[in-house]
């Protein structure tokens, strides 16, 4: 496993500290990775690959201090999304590159470091739609960004891929629920993004994930979604 330098290192001892003072997980993660990203991306800038190299140190970063500080991980997962959406506010046009880089950062470092990547993708998808209603972005585009990037992570990692889209579609519409939104238009909104990134990777992925999309997930018809 590789050692973390620079701003990861410093956003994976800021998570280990601020997760052994407090138990309310998901809020200490959202604070801590809004703040390291508007630090970061005020010196850097979000342009020429910043914003996507601001997005995977911090993010690789939670996801170790989540891990040596034993918290849970889904909680960790969704609270980086709000984290980031949050974080990227000030940063006119950023959000939806924020989210793709920070989920597919978040699932290939939970296979890292020997985590599940369908809770990661679960709740980072979660995240996305929870963080897009706090900051006024579009909710379904926010999903299938998550989504697709969830697949695209799985895949890099080489880990499975249909499972990693089941999970992301599964948390869009448990997020929805959670928000009193309609929980088909946001499966079927995951559903595109996570077809859609299988276009990118070819071989027998797109076939692999539409058969992990059908039947009834998470109490949505897919079928109808």
């Amino acid at each position: 496993m590789a050692e973390l330098h620079g701003v990861g290192n410093v956003v994976r001892n800021s998570v280990v500290a601020t997760l052994r003072e407090t138990g309310e997980v998901v809020g200490a993660v959202t604070d801590t990775v809004s703040r390291s990203l508007v630090t970061v991306l005020r010196g850097t800038g979000t342009v020429g690959g910043a914003l996507e190299g601001a997005m995977a140190d911090v993010t690789v970063g939670v996801v170790h201090g989540a891990r040596d500080a034993g918290a849970d991980p889904g909680a960790v997962a969704k609270g980086t999304l709000v984290g980031v959406l949050r974080g990227t506010r000030a940063f006119a046009g950023t959000a939806l590159e924020a989210v793709s880089a920070s989920v597919e950062n978040l699932v290939r470092a939970t296979a890292e470091v020997g985590g599940d990547v369908g809770v990661a993708a679960r709740s980072a998808t979660q995240g996305a739609l929870l963080g897009a209603a706090q900051v006024g972005l579009n909710a379904l585009d926010a999903v299938a960004t998550a989504a697709g990037a969830a697949v695209t992570g799985a895949a890099k990692a080489q880990r499975d891929i249909a499972g990693a889209a089941q999970s992301a579609v599964e948390g869009a519409i448990w997020a929805a629920k959670d928000l009193g939104v309609d929980a088909d238009d946001v499966a079927a909104a995951a559903a595109r993004g996570a077809l859609a990134a299988t276009r990118r990777l070819g071989g027998p992925a797109r076939n692999e994930v539409r058969r992990a999309l059908t039947g009834v997930i998470a109490g949505v018809s897919m079928t109808q979604a």
